[in-house]
């Protein structure tokens, strides 16, 4: 009699807590993102040339990129379709944004420049395309 109420209590403590932990999940998450992993694909943008230039204007030198854009699933054939588009808005963002940083300019801000890639991406592709982009490689040249 004891194991079967021993065994009776367990489960319904095993309930209480598997029922409280599942509802502090919800609590945490209450629109539903914990998923959001597996609606994203990542798209290459191939090798990226930009200036390293200080914040008073002057050229330091040139830096190669390579970076993934976060995109929504099924949206990675229409972004790699208009990468030209989102090179040329890098490409315009990038001489007037201090990337440059270090005493002598030669190592870049990988914060400035993601930024800078994601507002260049959420412009050529709207606002709800892009999620974010990582920066999987950067090297002066």
């Amino acid at each position: 009699m004891k194991k079967l109420l021993g065994a009776l209590f367990a489960l319904a403590s095993g309930v209480g807590v598997g029922g409280a932990s599942a509802y502090g999940v919800g609590m945490m998450y209450p629109d539903g993102t914990q998923g959001m992993e597996n609606i994203t694909e990542f798209v290459p943008t191939g090798t990226m040339m930009a200036p390293l230039v200080f914040a008073d204007g002057r050229l330091s030198g040139y830096v190669s990129f390579e970076v993934q854009l976060e995109v929504l699933k099924g949206e990675g054939e229409n972004v790699k379709a208009r990468l030209p588009l989102l090179l040329n808005a890098v490409n315009m963002r990038t001489y007037r944004t201090p990337l440059a940083s270090g005493r002598d300019g030669l190592i870049p801000s990988l914060d400035a420049f993601r930024k800078l890639v994601v507002d260049a991406a959420r412009e050529t592709y709207g606002p709800d395309i892009v999620r974010g982009a990582a920066v999987t490689q950067a090297s002066p040249v």
